[in-house]
Parts: structure tokens; C-alpha cells; sequence
């Protein structure tokens, strides 16, 4: 049974849902350079639907979150409309655990071999996380 809650103001009512599962869905433009990418990192090919003519699929850490990256002309069909230029702006940020601060600096060097680009390089933040950000 679905619960409603308000906010402090009374004016939003809201049905809480239960997912299963999240996954993300994001658009590419090759395929292969993806899968290479991404396999250099350890990522793990995600099955029957790990490579496809349309995606590829991994899954990430220790509950298996679904990545699928589509094509673009593929997402774009099903996201009915424009898909961001990741070459100039973000979309989507994901954020994943680490042990060490070495372990996220050893992340870096492993993502700079692969062939990304690393836009931030890790770096304390807030006083409690670490972060870095790159892309394929």
C-alpha cells in the first residue's frame, strides 16, 4: 500500500514507490571504445545484455548497479528528445565508494590508462569524501 507524505507546507502530496532496481541508461557514440574502456577499468560485462548492437551493459560494486550505454540515436529515440553533449556539459553524476584515499588516486591512474580524461583530479571535499571526475 502506497503512503502519502506532505511537506511542512501541506501543498505536495506524493505516493512513495518501491523499486526493485536502478539503473542508469546513457547515451554514446561508439560502442567499442566504450566496452574497452570500461573492461580496462574492471567493470563487470552485464550478461546476456553485456554487448548488443545498440548497448553495452556493466555492472558496478558490490550490488551490481546497472550501467547501459546506448547508443545515442538509440536513447534518443526512446528519451524523446535531445541528448547532452558530454563533451561540454554533465548530465549525470554517479559517485562511487571508496576505501582509501589511495584506492581513489589508484582510480585515476587506472581511468588515465584506460584512455579517459580525468576533469578533476581527486581531491578532498567537505572534509569527510573524496572526488575526482572523469569521463571515457
Amino acid at each position: 500500500m502506497a503512503k502519502q507524505i506532505s511537506n511542512k507546507y501541506n501543498f505536495l502530496n506524493l505516493q512513495i514507490m518501491k523499486p526493485t532496481k536502478i539503473r542508469s541508461n546513457l547515451g554514446v557514440s561508439d560502442l567499442e571504445r566504450t566496452v574497452k574502456f570500461y573492461n580496462a577499468l574492471g567493470f563487470k560485462p552485464n550478461g546476456k545484455h553485456s554487448t548488443t548492437e545498440e548497448l553495452t551493459s556493466f555492472l558496478v560494486g558490490d550490488d551490481d548497479f546497472v550501467m547501459h550505454f546506448f547508443l545515442k540515436d538509440i536513447l534518443k529515440i526512446a528519451m524523446k528528445g535531445e541528448i547532452t553533449d558530454s563533451e561540454n556539459s554533465n548530465e549525470v553524476i554517479f559517485t562511487l565508494s571508496a576505501e582509501s584515499k589511495a584506492q581513489v588516486d589508484n582510480w585515476a591512474k587506472e581511468v588515465k590508462k584506460a584512455g579517459g580524461k580525468i576533469i578533476s583530479e581527486p581531491e578532498q571535499n567537505a572534509g569527510f569524501s573524496l572526488h575526482g571526475v572523469f569521463t571515457p
